[in-house]
């Protein structure tokens, strides 16, 4: 009889591990599968986290549903929230990044297996509630700078399951959070809101341990922005001028 209790026990045990490893490799499985393993839908995220979310903010003077500000570290491995708070942005919480593809530097091409740096904007539509990866949005790459540059790729996101196979990959709960509070603030009247992607933190002495690296000169054309909203706590008008980004008034 004991026998049997134990076998029974590492039975349990086994299809248990065997449940996490599917759960976490949900990414790779058919769809109809991906979709049962899915443990929750957005209706029961947002109610779940919603109320903490508010207190949190609450708690900085910030507003649950107000305008957002995305910044996304690779080298840190950082991904920065911010919410603005009148005229300028506060930051709310820094999030870890579980995962991302490739090193320091641009995408290219389709396939390169690289996450992107540069300015993006996500729009209410680029918000996917059913992602394979439990909750997603849409950079939007290639923008105007990277189609200037011949580059290519599509569906590079931020994402859950901490996966990446080009994307910046979150933790669960980290991308629910992130995910309720850009819904909100597009719900709420934002238009879209600003992903900027830094290789590293652009301080000067990280700027001048980049010297003739091959990414130098387009490094400092996102220094101009980092320092732009650095400098004024609000996301700058960025534009492109040929190939080049140019901060608005600058």
């Amino acid at each position: 009889m004991r026998r049997l209790a134990i076998t029974a026990v590492l039975a349990v045990l086994v299809l248990g591990a065997a449940a996490l490893a599917a759960f976490k490799m949900r990414h790779l499985l058919p769809p109809e599968i991906a979709d049962i393993l899915r443990p929750s839908d957005i209706t029961e995220i947002r109610a779940r986290i919603t109320g903490p979310l508010t207190e949190a903010l609450a708690a900085q003077g910030l507003k649950f549903g107000a305008p957002i500000f995305i910044r996304v570290f690779k080298e840190e491995a950082e991904l920065e929230l911010w919410v603005r708070s009148g005229e300028t942005f506060e930051r709310f919480k820094t999030y870890p990044i579980c995962n991302y593809s490739g090193d320091l530097g641009p995408k290219l091409a389709e396939g390169d297996r690289q996450s992107p740096e540069g300015t993006y904007s996500v729009s209410l539509g680029s918000l996917n509630p059913n992602s394979r990866f439990h909750l997603s949005f849409n950079l939007g790459f290639p923008n105007a700078f990277d189609r200037a540059h011949g580059r290519t790729g599509s569906f590079l996101m931020i994402h859950g399951n901490c996966v990446s196979v080009g994307c910046y990959a979150m933790t669960d709960r980290g991308i629910e959070e992130i995910y309720v509070l850009a819904e909100a603030a597009l719900r709420g009247g934002q238009g879209a809101f600003f992903v900027h992607a830094f290789p590293f933190r652009m301080t000067a002495a990280r700027m001048a341990q980049a010297e003739g690296h091959r990414w130098a000169a387009f490094w400092q054309e996102l220094k101009v922005v980092h320092d732009a909203f650095e400098t004024t706590r609000q996301v700058p008008r960025v534009v492109v001028e040929g190939h080049s980004y140019r901060v608005g008034g600058l």
